[in-house]
């Protein structure tokens, strides 16, 4: 195998990240059209797949959804706050099935669905042989008002307080008693919400970590392999916006399996996350690649809030896992100007690189 260095992580991080990258825009043309060469020049077959979706889940729903939080908890703990329990669970139950039904609804079919705001962007999808395993990472970037720690934080504080809501007024409605904790249901709710609330997509990230990273990360993974090894590759678009290529794709095949490249920075462990069922066999092998890689790793339930390719795969009945590596601070750098390469070293794009090389080794074997 030849070495995967940091260096070669970081040229192709920075070759990648030298402007945002859009969905659908000439930047993140100009990125596929380089990695696709690449692939090209390892013996892959390639072709670009258009898909069309709505782009008004990616760009508001996130933002409706804080504001319908915040809205509904100040309904429910005034009608709590004054005394009206039932009333009080009658709008909670109501807000909550209103709430989730659309996220649900959304985050399924309506980004492929919806009539409003369409548009039309490219996968990348790449071929050598027959693939027993697909590679994926997403090329589009996006920027917003606060990181992505920072409304990860606000959903997991506003689910809890849901649950606190509920709790409250099912005591409200037995007792009658609870009436005042109401105005801290409410502070908190808000304080939740807000963050939420504030993750307007904008384009000004050049995103380093999210996700020129991941991309990188599936190059060097293809250029250290032999050139028998058979393989998919899949380069999404408009992941940012509702994970909409990954749901294209996904949706349009029979379910297979995938490792998903996304967001690698270089302090900390590597993770091994997933939502839905949980990919078992995948999870060993990679854990075996990353004990032969000698690189610590971790293995996780996506937490609330985060969303990546692998979720829309599992939705599709994929077995999938992604991995990135990093921390607090890298949660307060994404979807942030401050994503750039300069505040890379490239160590973790390659670490995750040679762990998955040591995976597909291993099957070939």
């Amino acid at each position: 195998m030849p070495r995967i260095t940091a260096a070669d992580a970081l040229a192709r991080v920075a070759d990648l990240a030298r402007a945002p990258r859009p969905a659908g825009e000439a930047a993140e043309a100009v990125a596929r059209a380089s990695c696709a060469s690449t692939l090209r020049e390892r013996g892959f077959s390639t072709v670009e797949i258009p898909f069309s979706y709505s782009t008004l889940p990616g760009r508001w729903a996130t933002s409706l959804t804080g504001f319908a939080s915040i809205v509904a908890l100040m309904l429910v703990g005034a009608q709590g706050y004054e005394g009206h329990a039932t009333r009080a669970l009658i709008i909670l139950i109501s807000s909550l099935a209103a709430i989730g039904w659309s996220a649900w609804w959304i985050g399924t079919a309506g980004i492929l669905r919806l009539p409003w705001a369409r548009a039309t962007s490219v996968n990348l999808v790449a071929t050598r042989g027959t693939p027993r395993l697909w590679l994926m990472a997403h090329l589009d970037s996006k920027s917003q008002p606060v990181p992505i720690g920072l409304r990860a934080l606000g959903i997991t504080v506003s689910v809890f307080v849901w649950l606190a809501a509920l709790v409250l007024v099912l005591l409200q409605v037995g007792t009658g008693h609870g009436a005042p904790v109401w105005l801290w249901i409410v502070v908190a709710g808000v304080a939740g919400g807000l963050p939420v609330m504030a993750s307007l997509v904008g384009s000004a990230s050049p995103g380093a970590l999210d996700n020129a990273s991941g991309v990188a990360a599936v190059l060097l993974v293809v250029g250290a392999l032999a050139p028998a090894i058979p393989l998919g590759v899949v380069l999404t678009s408009a992941e940012e916006l509702g994970l909409a290529g990954a749901r294209a794709w996904s949706q349009s095949r029979k379910a297979a399996t995938a490792i998903n490249f996304d967001g690698l920075d270089d302090a900390g462990p590597l993770r091994f996350s997933w939502s839905g069922k949980r990919p078992g066999d995948l999870l060993d092998r990679l854990q075996r690649g990353a004990v032969l890689a000698r690189v610590p790793a971790r293995v996780q339930r996506l937490p609330p809030g985060i969303l990546t390719d692998g979720v829309a795969l599992a939705g599709a009945g994929w077995s999938a896992v992604t991995v990135s590596k990093g921390g607090v601070r890298t949660l307060s750098r994404i979807h942030t100007r401050r994503d750039q390469a300069t505040a890379l070293s490239g160590a973790g794009v390659a670490q995750a690189a040679e762990v998955v090389v040591r995976l597909l080794e291993e099957l070939e074997r």
